[in-house]
């Protein structure tokens, strides 16, 4: 069973605002609202799903907005844009164990080139301390210090030694470059496998 599935087993329904990003960003004083409610001002936004346990990125986009917001997708919702680093950061029983620095180009949301280990602490959200205390793991996502996404399970791209993990996507190649092995690891989004070291 994939991990994200057992999360959705396992958790208490208490605590399911975590999961979803739209109630998330709302806790964090973030400029956002459901699909139905008007932007504050004519700009970019960032509009996504509020759930998605598929992860990856998947159905979103960045969008102008001038007003309204009701043509975007049911169960979808606005947010004002972050810029900044990508840290993925994991923390078991509360205390920080791996942080990842995510690389891609400026015009995607999915197409990842690639994950490294880094040695940036990330100071634990508060919002989140009840949460860390309840649960093993937390994967936290945070685009220039902002906390954009919560899963309740660690990073399984990167096990206990591994330095650096490049997506290879449909299409490409698979010999792996110098110093690096090649694994299968295919998902929705056209990624089929891995380059790590």
């Amino acid at each position: 069973m994939h991990p994200e599935e057992q999360v959705w087993q396992d958790i208490d329904p208490n605590d399911m605002w975590v999961l979803d990003k739209l109630i998330l960003s709302r806790k964090l004083g973030y400029s956002c609202g459901p699909t139905g409610t008007p932007v504050p001002y004519p700009g970019h936004y960032i509009v996504r799903p509020c759930v998605n346990p598929c992860g990856l990125g998947l159905g979103a986009q960045i969008l102008f907005i001038d007003d309204s917001t009701d043509d975007l997708p049911p169960g979808h919702f606005w947010c004002e844009i972050f810029k900044g680093r990508h840290l993925s950061v994991d923390y078991h029983k509360g205390l920080q164990v791996l942080c990842v620095e995510g690389f891609k180009p400026e015009d995607t949301l999915t197409r990842w080139d690639r994950w490294v280990r880094v040695t940036d602490y990330v100071t634990r959200p508060k919002l989140l301390l009840p949460i860390m205390k309840k649960y093993e793991w937390v994967n936290c996502e945070f685009i220039g210090g902002n906390l954009i996404e919560v899963h309740l399970r660690q990073n399984v791209d990167f096990p206990e030694g591994r330095q650096e993990y490049i997506p290879v996507w449909d299409g490409m190649n698979e010999m792996p470059p110098k110093g690096y092995e090649y694994i299968e690891d295919p998902e929705l989004h056209g990624r089929i496998g891995a380059w790590v070291k």
